[in-house]
């Protein structure tokens, strides 16, 4: 009777890890390869399955997008300037049969093209086209690794360059470069600052010109300027280009007077003494 009992609760104890190792969930986000002697059967869609112990084997496969770090990588630019670039990419599985069978661990394998594939896209552009022209290389890397894993079944989404390190002396070069640059553009903007204020002071001096009067006015507002301080100062205002065109005649004729020839000189009377009949010297 003893014995009995025993046998039974070993069958029981079997038959529930049979179950045990029959039933198989498979989740929503999930795809199952089923595999029969290693011999490919198919693939099994979320939900309760029931295999074969000791026979099947079922693979689950995470069908989600995966978020992968790409390690910082060491690279020489086109223009010979070594930097450290670090990325993200972010891939998911599109046929989970492929997955399995093609590569022996995706993740793994992917990771490792992504480093590559940085290092030979990044070395192809030169400094200042990694650092303003980050989407274009993204594109590039995304392209080419879409190349290479659509034999994997797996799909890369998205790859961002994620930190670009340059070395310190190449950080102080791209200061000064910036801050000649701005220079730059400052003395540009002050000379066309310059032009624009000739040409209106030219065209203000037309106007006072046509219009006499627009100069005392102009006088009298600098008048109430000045006037506004509380200072000893005492302005005259004259009209400075008159003055100097009269001290420009006047200069004018005293040359002029300086280059004529002196008139001749008058004949002086001469007292030539003598009698005469009144007594009186006479004068020739």
């Amino acid at each position: 009777m003893g014995v009995l009992v025993f046998l039974l609760v070993v069958v029981a104890v079997l038959v529930v890890l049979a179950l045990a190792m029959a039933v198989k969930i498979v989740k929503q986000y999930e795809n199952g390869v089923l595999f029969r002697f290693g011999r490919l059967v198919g693939t099994r869609d979320p939900g309760l399955r029931i295999i074969i112990p000791f026979v099947d084997v079922l693979h689950r496969v995470s069908l989600r997008i995966v978020t992968m770090p790409i390690q910082s990588q060491g690279i020489i630019t086109r223009d010979n300037v070594s930097v450290d670039v670090s990325a993200v990419a972010y891939f998911r599985v599109v046929d989970a049969v492929k997955s399995v069978i093609a590569v022996e661990n995706v993740h793994a394998a992917i990771n490792q093209i992504a480093q590559t594939t940085l290092r030979k896209v990044v070395g192809q552009h030169t400094l200042d086209e990694t650092l303003s022209e980050t989407d274009r290389i993204n594109l590039d890397i995304r392209q080419i690794l879409d190349v290479t894993t659509a034999d994997w079944g797996v799909q890369v989404t998205l790859v961002e360059l994620k930190d670009i390190q340059l070395p310190d002396t190449m950080k102080r070069a791209m200061a000064r470069q910036a801050e000649a640059e701005r220079e730059k553009r400052a003395k540009i903007i002050n000379a066309e600052g310059e032009s624009l204020a000739a040409a209106a002071l030219g065209d203000a001096s037309d106007t006072m010109m046509a219009h006499p009067l627009a100069l005392q006015l102009r006088n009298l507002q600098s008048l109430v300027e000045i006037g506004v301080d509380k200072n000893t100062t005492v302005v005259f205002p004259a009209p400075l280009m008159s003055t100097i065109g009269e001290l420009g005649s006047f200069l004018a004729r005293e040359t002029a007077a300086a280059a004529s020839p002196a008139p001749p000189a008058e004949p002086l009377a001469k007292t030539i003494p003598g009698p005469t009949s009144n007594g009186v010297p006479e004068t020739v």
